[in-house]
């Protein structure tokens, strides 16, 4: 909750015993600076599953997650560099210790800044080639199908979903470039002509080598509902939802 001095109520966020509904719980990290949670657990509300917000400062995750997201906004002000702080939080580790066991992880924004500031994802994400913040729907493709993230859809999918940052530029030397080539590691590309911040390759998401966490500038959360002007994020988003509840099912006693 939010009280109107605008100061975040840590007590409402997470509760370790508190039963779920029937849905499928993801876990979405709140850092300070956060400013797109609510929309993300409104959009994966909306889609079925059982979003729990959960404090920057918590070691564990909540009991029976099944997915993560790091939403977009500023964590700790962008200090330093975008997602640099944010590495070193104390859920980080249970987050990377999530991962590492094949939990699902999505990066939104600055969610994808911290992932690769934390190493869990490749690359870097610099300031934008204009030195602007921009902020917009785009045009998307889809590179890979067949993902956690992107199974409701087919490689060329188009998809419109809106961005707005200041540090979205995707960096990879010619290296590593080529090995996410190979890797079918590039997951979204912008559209021709559609690239908002210089990104090499028109990179706009990736995922790691297990396949089980991904990265994307563009805000799904943002595109759920076509009456905002687009639903094309529901697709990325319902996929998420898909898989999280599958290895939730695979999880549970039989």
């Amino acid at each position: 909750m939010r009280p109107g001095s605008g100061a975040l109520d840590r007590r409402h966020l997470f509760d370790p015993d508190r039963v779920p509904r029937a849905g499928v719980t993801i876990a979405v990290i709140v850092f300070p600076g956060s400013n797109d949670e609510r929309d993300a657990a409104w959009a994966l509300s909306a889609l079925g599953a059982d979003p729990v917000l959960v404090w920057h400062g918590e070691r564990e995750l909540p009991r029976g997650t099944a997915a993560v997201i790091l939403p977009g906004g500023f964590s700790y002000g962008d200090y330093l560099r975008v997602g640099a702080i944010a590495r070193f939080a104390p859920v980080l580790r249970a987050v990377r210790d999530f991962a590492a066991d094949g939990g699902l992880v999505l990066g939104i924004c600055n969610g994808f800044q911290i992932l690769c500031e934390a190493g869990l994802l490749p690359g870097a994400l610099l300031p934008n080639a204009s030195l602007s913040f921009v902020c917009g729907d785009v045009d998307l493709v889809v590179e890979r199908d067949g993902t956690p993230f992107t199974r409701r859809s087919a490689p060329g999918d188009p998809l419109t979903i809106p961005v707005k940052h200041a540090d979205g530029r995707f960096h990879a030397d010619a290296d590593l470039l080529a090995e996410l080539e190979a890797g079918e590691r590039i997951v979204l590309r912008y559209a021709r002509g559609q690239n908002p911040n210089g990104s090499v390759a028109d990179v706009a998401g990736v995922i790691n080598e297990s396949g089980n966490v991904m990265g994307l500038m563009p805000h799904p959360e943002h595109a759920v509902d076509p009456l905002l002007g687009s639903g094309d994020g529901a697709l990325i988003l319902a996929s998420l939802v898909d898989s999280a509840r599958e290895r939730s099912l695979a999880a549970a006693p039989s």
